[in-house]
Parts: structure tokens; C-alpha cells; sequence
């Protein structure tokens, strides 16, 4: 069961609170390129991203800021917009005039006094109404967290802890944390750590944002992604998730949202089950799995099995809505649920009996 946490309002965007969990990625551009910087962000928005992340370098970069909110908003995208903090806490202060929500690195954020340094930020945000993320990163630890813990998950959530303990002294609870690691398991192992402190603590169940960094591309990037945020999703923590893929970020969405409904957390396309395959298989799996997909995958609201044969129909596909489920050669049984509706069907019927099927429930409209 998910863990419920409290809301954390990012602009038009609510992260926790039971929200669904919201998919967000980060632009390659730098701030300085106005006109590039917009445009990713709206090609974010128009893939289904619902917060986009920018980094600010330096306080000329945080300047800029104005000007690509004003015209990403102008062009009627009221996408959430993060800024990405590294050592420049002047730019920090910018950006919270602009965006909805600013991301802080603990471990370089300041090189002194914590309260002196961050309190008067916490001060403003509050001020201002906005939210802050406070993101560890696994070997961006500061000098004092690696002398005591190590460059290891405990250390990734001392270092968070110190940061919240001068938030909560300013009463200031629109926090978002995230503890990001290139390794899945230490990213896994930080965030469990620090759920289980928050909650041993006494603190409010603040909101997670998940992440495997530097995942790397294709496939690689896909499968850390998928185990560092899938294991954590599964366990009931993350209100919010990026897949960062060493590719245009455009693609880190779909990738997102079909970790979500495989986590049984968001259903944004038809889902398909299907058996591998094996020797009592009666008819040709690959192809017709194919056609299935491309027959019904406008039926989001559905989710559609193929089995190969008797064995692994009825039982194994208990979940589906509907089933296509080899019979006896060149035969198909359909299904409703685990109810057989038409038993023994020439193959050469079946996709056409199976619409004729979804269409007399109601169902054939996405």
C-alpha cells in the first residue's frame, strides 16, 4: 500500500497527499538559451511530462528564468517548473522569485553554517509560497557528512536530516525530499533508511522523488530505472519520479508512465499479458500477441491477455478483462474475466468474435 504523505503544492501540480504520482524530467538546455529552453519544456508538456526541471548554474543563468516562464506561460503550458541548485545559493534566491519550486544540494549548497546560510532561504519560500526539494546525491556528500558516515546511505540521510531540521525550525513543512544514487541498491537502501527515520522520528511523511542517476541509455537506463524505482514504488514510497536517460528527455516519459502501471500506480495505455511460449503453445504466440496489440491498444481502460494454450489461459490471466486463449489446434476460447464466453472458435474468427465481444459490453471505446 502506498505510503500516504502529506501535499506539497508545486504550482498547479500537488505532489503527495494521495495525488497520483507525478512524472516529471529535466531540459539539456542551459537557461541562457532562452528560445531552446522553452521549446524543450513545451515538447516536455505535449509528451505528458507534468514538471519539468532546469538547471540554473550561476545567478545570470537564475535571471533568465523570467524570461522562459514568461514564455512558456504565454504559450498556454502551465507546467510545473523546477530550478536545479548547485553552489550557488544567490541563484537559489533568484529562482524562487520565478519558479514553482527549487531543488537544493545538501552536499554543496553551503560550506558553513547551515542555519545561517539556508534558513534565510527556507524564510523566503515560505514567503513566497513555494516548495523546495532537498536532493542528496550519492558522491556529492559534504566534507563533514564523509568524515562521520562514509559516502553511504546513512550518510545520504544525516545529510538530509540536517537540512530538514532547520526547515522545521522555520515551520516550513512544502518539502520534497530525494536521495539519488547511480547504484539501485544504494539508491533503494537511502530511501528506505530515511522513510523509516522520518518515521521513527516523529517528523511528517514528507513526500519522495524517485530516481536512479546517471542511469545511463537505452535498454541499461531503462532496467536500473526500473529496479531502483520499481522496488521502492512496490515497498508503498514516491510521490513523484524522473527517469533520467542519457537521451533527448522526451523519451524519459513514456518510460515513466509504463513503470507506473506496472507498479499498478497510473494506467495511461491498454495493457497486454501473454505467456512466453512454449511446446504445448497451439498457435503462433509472437504474431498474434502483434495483432492483438495493434487491434485493441487504443483500449486504455482494458487489459487484454493472449495464452498459449489451456494450461497457462484461465488460471494465470485471472487479471485481464478479457482472454484469447489457444484451445486445440487452429481453436480459441474467449474469456471475460475467468468466464468462458465462446469456447472453441476457428482462429481465423477470433479477433473479429473478440471486438464483436468488447463492443457488446460497452467497452470499445478508449
Amino acid at each position: 500500500m502506498r505510503e500516504r504523505t502529506i501535499a506539497v503544492n508545486v504550482g498547479s501540480a500537488v505532489i503527495g497527499g494521495g495525488a497520483p504520482v507525478l512524472v516529471q524530467s529535466m531540459t539539456t538546455t542551459s537557461p541562457k538559451d532562452i528560445d531552446g529552453s522553452v521549446k524543450q519544456i513545451i515538447e516536455l508538456a505535449n509528451a505528458g511530462c507534468e514538471l519539468v526541471r532546469i538547471t540554473v548554474p550561476t545567478l545570470a543563468d537564475a535571471e533568465k528564468l523570467k524570461d522562459i516562464l514568461e514564455k512558456v506561460r504565454s504559450a498556454g503550458v502551465k507546467i510545473p517548473i523546477s530550478a536545479d541548485i548547485h553552489y550557488q545559493p544567490k541563484a537559489a534566491f533568484e529562482a524562487l522569485k520565478w519558479v514553482e519550486k527549487v531543488r537544493i544540494n545538501p552536499g554543496n549548497f553551503t560550506d558553513g553554517n547551515i542555519e545561517e546560510s539556508f534558513a534565510p532561504f527556507v524564510k523566503e519560500a515560505k514567503k513566497l509560497g513555494k516548495a523546495i526539494r532537498i536532493g542528496v546525491n550519492h558522491g556529492s556528500l559534504n566534507a563533514k557528512i564523509l568524515a562521520k558516515y562514509g559516502n553511504t546511505p546513512l550518510g545520504m540521510v544525516e545529510s538530509a536530516l540536517e537540512f530538514l531540521s532547520v526547515c522545521e525550525a522555520e515551520n516550513f513543512d512544502q518539502i520534497i525530499f530525494s536521495l539519488k544514487a547511480s547504484n539501485p541498491k544504494e539508491m533503494v537502501e537511502a530511501n528506505r533508511l530515511m522513510a523509516e527515520r522520518l518515521r521513527e522520528g516523529g517528523h511528517k511523511p514528507y513526500p519522495f522523488h524517485l530516481g536512479v542517476t546517471e542511469a545511463g541509455e537505452g535498454e541499461d537506463g531503462r532496467i536500473k530505472s526500473a529496479v531502483g524505482i520499481g522496488a521502492l514504488l512496490i515497498d508503498g514510497i514516491g510521490d513523484t519520479i524522473r527517469v533520467s536517460l542519457t537521451e533527448n528527455p522526451v523519451n524519459e516519459v513514456p518510460v515513466a508512465f509504463a513503470l507506473l502501471q506496472a507498479a499498478g500506480l497510473r494506467r495511461t495505455k491498454a495493457e497486454f499479458i501473454s505467456c512466453p511460449g512454449c511446446g504445448r503453445t497451439l498457435f503462433d504466440l509472437q504474431s498474434v500477441t502483434a495483432e492483438v496489440k495493434k487491434r485493441f491498444s487504443h483500449l486504455k481502460h482494458l487489459s487484454i491477455a493472449v495464452m498459449g494454450c489451456i494450461v497457462n489461459g484461465p488460471g494465470e490471466m485471472a487479471g485481464a478483462d478479457f482472454g484469447y486463449v489457444g484451445a486445440a489446434p487452429g481453436k480459441v476460447t474467449l474469456y471475460e474475466k475467468t468466464e468462458q464466453i465462446l469456447k472453441n472458435i476457428p482462429q481465423s474468427e477470433a479477433l473479429n468474435a473478440l471486438e464483436n465481444l468488447i463492443k457488446e459490453r460497452g467497452l470499445w471505446n478508449g
